[in-house]
């Protein structure tokens, strides 16, 4: 019995040793895991080591100092050298730019009365001190009676000095006290633009004085259609926002120098979609000064009378141009050009312009267009078309009278 006894305290023994064995174990590595935590949290909290979330996510002051280095240093006013640009040149030639209003005389027959009111209104820019200012045709056709507001709000009446419809010009005089108006600063050669060059357009839209927008030259050399059966060619190509009221206002590049004049917009809503087209100062130059001399623009020609309307090209599908009739004693005829003559068969067609000076003459608008470069006395070569045969002859250009 006790034997018994022994074996089952032996057996108990053997089982219980090996748990409490394990049970310490447990217990060391428990508080060792402890002491390692603890050191480690010290560590860290020394040293100032960012955990994960830390180190990814910049803490408010990094990401000002982030933001602050990728800017580009300010100027000490904290505008850009383009804000500066900008303003400097609208505050030059603000006072060059004007306000074009139409007026018309509404009666009141039930009342018996008649009063002036506004018809129209457009923009414009002083041209000299003299008083003459430069705005499209299309702002002053038709116009009654015009009146030009200046910067200060000075008003005067003006009167129309000279057109030229084909080129959408037109140039008004005022008389306004000695002092009171600014010319636009032009270039004094011809002006070469780029396509991506800065441009600053000013002028009245929709009756709100003084605006300023701006952009690029987005294209050159664009043709839109004029009056009179010819197109207005070279032609500027602006994104800078043109709107109603800015007809007639000045296109300026970032010297404040005139580069062209607001015209027209290519939008099917009527404002701005980003594509406006101004009249370039090549053409402006080459125009005013005719216009404020003759009132009208100087043309040469060849002594010829043609149709600008092209009905008898129409009617026979001729590309060219048809000659009428020569003029006794001019250019042509000494050439030996011929026009339309008279048989007993009805009419006999003459020569048909179909070239100048290698240039392929179509229609009118391309020998509108190509005379209108040229200068009198002097000399073209020009191809018609005779029977079934083209001739060359020399003519020398003369001033229509």
């Amino acid at each position: 019995m006790v034997q018994t006894r022994l074996r089952a305290g032996q057996v108990i023994h053997e089982v219980l040793m090996p748990l409490r064995h394990r049970v310490l174990f447990f217990l060391f590595a428990a508080g060792l895991g402890a002491v390692v935590t603890l050191t480690l949290v010290h560590s860290r909290g020394k040293d100032h080591v960012p955990t994960l979330a830390q180190a990814t996510t910049p803490t408010p002051a990094d990401s000002s100092a982030v933001a602050h280095s990728s800017l580009p240093p300010l100027s000490p006013d904290a505008r850009t050298e383009d804000e500066r640009n900008t303003i400097a040149v609208f505050a030059r030639a603000a006072r060059s730019c004007v306000f074009v209003t139409q007026h018309q005389i509404v009666v009141d027959y039930f009342g018996g009365s008649a009063h002036d009111e506004p018809a129209g209104s457009g923009s414009g820019f002083i041209w000299d001190e003299l008083g003459h200012v430069v705005t499209n045709f299309h702002v002053v056709a038709g116009a009654p009676s015009l009146t030009v507001t200046l910067q200060d709000q000075s008003t005067f009446p003006a009167h129309v000095v000279g057109t030229e419809p084909r080129k959408d010009i037109a140039v008004l005089k005022i008389e306004a006290p000695a002092g009171a108006l600014a010319a636009i600063s032009r270039y004094q050669s011809r002006v070469e633009l780029e396509v991506g060059q800065k441009v600053i357009a000013i002028g009245n839209p929709f009756g709100l004085d003084q605006t300023l927008t701006t952009g690029v030259v987005s294209a050159l050399g664009r043709q839109v259609d004029g009056i009179g059966g010819v197109k207005i060619r070279e032609m500027v190509q602006t994104d800078a926002a043109i709107n109603p009221g800015n007809s007639g206002g000045p296109l300026l590049d970032s010297t404040g120098r005139l580069i062209g004049m607001n015209t027209m917009i290519f939008s099917k809503s009527g404002a701005s979609a980003g594509i406006g087209f101004a009249v370039p100062a090549n053409t402006i130059s080459r125009v005013v000064p005719q216009l404020i001399k003759l009132g009208h623009v100087e043309q040469v020609g060849m002594g010829v009378d043609i149709d600008p309307a092209q009905r008898i090209e129409r009617r026979l599908r001729i590309r060219g141009v048809v000659i009428i009739a020569v003029r006794p004693d001019g250019p042509a005829a000494e050439a030996g050009v011929r026009g339309l003559k008279r048989t007993m068969n009805g009419i006999e067609l003459g020569d048909v312009i179909v070239g100048i000076d290698g240039k392929t003459i179509e229609n009118y608008d391309d020998l509108y267009n190509e005379l209108d470069t040229r200068k009198p006395n002097e000399t073209i070569k020009a191809t018609l078309a005779r029977e079934d045969k083209k001739v060359e002859v020399s003519i020398k250009l003369v001033t229509l009278q």
